[in-house]
């Protein structure tokens, strides 16, 4: 209930939601209209006290005032029971996929659990999160990751495998800002090679590299979510992610593994923006060492579209080595068309350009591992076929070399049943 010492008609400042964990707060905020800048009377925010619990979702709701803050005070009921998903997917880069994933938000006392698997004739992938909110009674998150997998494609000439554990403490600084830092432990392995693979392959085989790894993480977002609808054209926005990852501690073998996302995106119109993205990453050897085939960077694909998976960078004949360095720069002009035989269309223009390049081994410059600038044109569609959400493209070239691989259709759709 508000306390007595909430007078009639005074100006709200600031909207501050408390204890949410799970409905987003904004959600909260406008469900009942409890807006910034606007003049309550004891008994409106009364009646949006009792907006709220007649939602369903609320245990408790209690409204106070802290100076000009408005204090929106929740506990949520358990409303959210485990969910189990099944699907096929098809993606042009991995062909045909079947998942099955569970995951639920109050697996234990404000802790998140999920569990998925991915199998397909070249991948095989599992993995296992818990995420737990404010741990120790502090503004800390503590989460826990199990994640590993096999493939082994048919255009590469070797079998990778992997597995890694990580724990995690997130710091959620504001709700768009969050610094993570983790260790964790790391096995894998290239092995299988073919009879004709690159000597600098056969050279960076491995039955297994087993060591310990610390990560350390940024995230930073502004822009809209897809749930605000048709207002989420109407506003800039931008993403940033870093991760700096230290893997094989305490082995031969120590990396640096950088890599860089960022997203911005510019309204122009109506139902009409400009996104811009950048994405780099740079991985080296800390003792003189030299990377391997699984360390290194394969941009392709839906990762830079117009090239075939793992189909730029330093070649030595059919095998595709990646990149110890890589960046990728794309401009990408966006319309919502609305319903299209009672369908929502999105489409687009885009210009990507980018490219993968050093190593530390080149076989005596037999290898050629120098910058090659790449780029590519082309048009991007997504709507939806009933319930299945249906994303393709066509590209083109415009900057290659010879030995790259095009990729000039690209396709992903995913059906749940």
């Amino acid at each position: 209930m508000i306390p007595g010492s909430v007078a009639d008609a005074q100006v709200v400042r600031n909207v501050e939601v408390r204890g949410a964990q799970f409905i987003p707060e904004d959600d909260i905020r406008r469900t009942c209209g409890a807006e910034s800048g606007v003049e309550y009377s004891r008994w409106e925010l009364l009646a949006i006290e009792d907006c709220l619990m007649s939602t369903g979702v609320f245990e408790t709701v209690a409204l106070s005032r802290e100076g000009d803050t408005l204090v929106i005070d929740v506990q949520e009921l358990d409303t959210r029971p485990g969910r189990i998903d099944a699907s096929i997917a098809y993606v042009s880069q991995d062909g045909l996929t079947a998942s099955l994933a569970y995951e639920r938000y109050n697996l234990f006392d404000r802790t998140y659990g999920a569990f998925s698997l991915e199998y397909s004739k070249e991948i095989q992938r599992y993995s296992a999160n818990l995420y737990r909110t404010e741990v120790f009674e502090s503004g800390l998150d503590l989460g826990f990751e199990l994640v590993g997998g096999r493939d082994d494609f048919d255009d590469r000439s070797f079998t990778h495998e992997t597995i890694r554990a990580e724990t995690y403490l997130a710091w959620p600084v504001s709700p768009t800002t969050r610094f993570e830092g983790g260790i964790g432990f790391r096995d894998h392995r290239l092995y299988d090679l073919d009879p004709a693979a690159s000597p600098l392959l056969v050279r960076e085989q491995t039955n297994g590299i087993s060591a310990p790894y610390v990560r350390l993480g940024l995230k930073h977002k502004s822009l809209p979510d897809a749930e605000e609808g048709d207002d989420r054209w109407q506003n800039f926005g931008y993403s940033v992610r870093l991760d700096q990852y230290f893997w094989n501690i305490g082995t031969s073998d120590p990396l640096s593994d950088t890599r860089f996302e960022a997203l911005m995106q510019f309204p122009i119109a109506d139902r009409t923006r400009l996104l811009f993205g950048f994405d780099a990453g740079a991985v080296t050897g800390l003792n003189g060492n030299a990377t391997r085939a699984i360390d290194r960077f394969y941009p392709g694909a839906d990762g830079f579209r117009g090239f075939a998976p793992r189909g730029i960078g330093p070649r030595d004949g059919g095998d595709a080595l990646g990149g110890n360095t890589f960046v990728r720069a794309s401009i990408e002009l966006q319309r919502d068309f609305g319903e299209v035989f009672k369908a929502p269309v999105l489409g687009g223009i885009f210009l990507e350009s980018g490219g993968s390049w050093d190593l530390d081994d080149t076989l005596g410059g037999a290898i050629d591992d120098g910058w090659r600038r790449r780029s590519s044109v082309g048009l991007s569609v997504v709507f939806d076929i009933g319930k299945t959400p249906v994303s393709l493209y066509l590209a083109t070239p415009i900057e290659h070399e010879p030995g790259d691989e095009r990729q000039t259709f690209g396709i992903s759709l995913s059906t749940q049943f």
